[in-house]
């Protein structure tokens, strides 16, 4: 099974986002490691913690400005609602699919963190966000409209009508 350890690399300099991404983490941990007996009530504990995690960086982009179309969330919804059938699967004795689904995680989040968050974090940081009160210190920084598609130049609204033309 893939283990994932919180380091240095996944740190985003933003410590709201560091300290909910560290406890994933560590909460991934606990499943790896959970006996059989225990599995499925650490599995839903980490379901519940990503709920909440990915609602709350959901959020903070609806707050500044990247509309709910965008691959960060889409992505937050997939990952979840696979979490959330593993824990059906899990619940009818295949805790084989559960243990499967924790070590694709561990390859997972270090990619998501490193490349979406990242791009979240600094963003963040860019227009002054403050994740703990939702306060956008610079909003002259905020984009003028909603951001789609990832936020990137090559899957923005003006990248997909470019290439349908």
């Amino acid at each position: 099974m893939n283990q994932l350890e919180w380091s240095d690399a996944l740190s985003l300099d933003l410590p709201l986002m560091d300290d909910t991404h560290r406890e994933f983490v560590d909460l991934l941990a606990v499943v790896a490691s959970a006996p059989d007996d225990t599995l499925l009530q650490h599995w839903q504990a980490l379901v519940d913690h990503t709920d909440d995690h990915f609602g709350r960086e959901d959020r903070w982009m609806q707050d500044t400005r990247f509309s709910s179309s965008n691959c960060h969330t889409m992505q937050h919804k997939v990952v979840l609602q696979v979490m959330r059938e593993g824990a059906v699967r899990g619940a009818t004795g295949d805790l084989a699919v559960v243990r499967q689904m924790a070590s694709e995680l561990a390859i997972w989040f270090p990619q998501h963190a490193q490349s979406m968050d990242a791009a979240l974090a600094l963003h963040l940081r860019r227009v002054g966000y403050d994740p703990e009160t939702g306060a956008v210190a610079s909003p002259d920084a905020l984009p003028q409209g909603e951001i789609h598609g990832c936020g990137g130049s090559t899957c923005s609204d003006t990248a997909e009508e470019a290439l349908a033309a």
